[in-house]
């Protein structure tokens, strides 16, 4: 699930992108969780931009709401 995205897959430019460090402020989770969710593929969807991380923030609240208890 946090794999890069099928090249074809259109990404809107217009995008907020968020960082895995904003990503861990807002779960209060430490960074290292959220490497081992990728390493896992459980996060969220992340793009590679050059050497940088980023999250975008679409794709971040449809996983959250995916991993809501009911």
């Amino acid at each position: 699930m946090t794999t890069t995205p099928k090249r074809n897959q259109p990404v809107e430019v217009d995008e907020h992108w968020l960082t895995p460090k904003e990503i861990c402020a807002r779960l209060q989770i430490p960074e290292q969780t959220f490497y081992q969710w990728r390493a896992k593929h459980v996060g969220p969807p992340a793009y590679r931009i050059g050497r940088h991380l980023r999250i975008s923030h679409a794709d971040f609240v449809a996983w959250l709401s995916l991993h809501a208890e009911s």
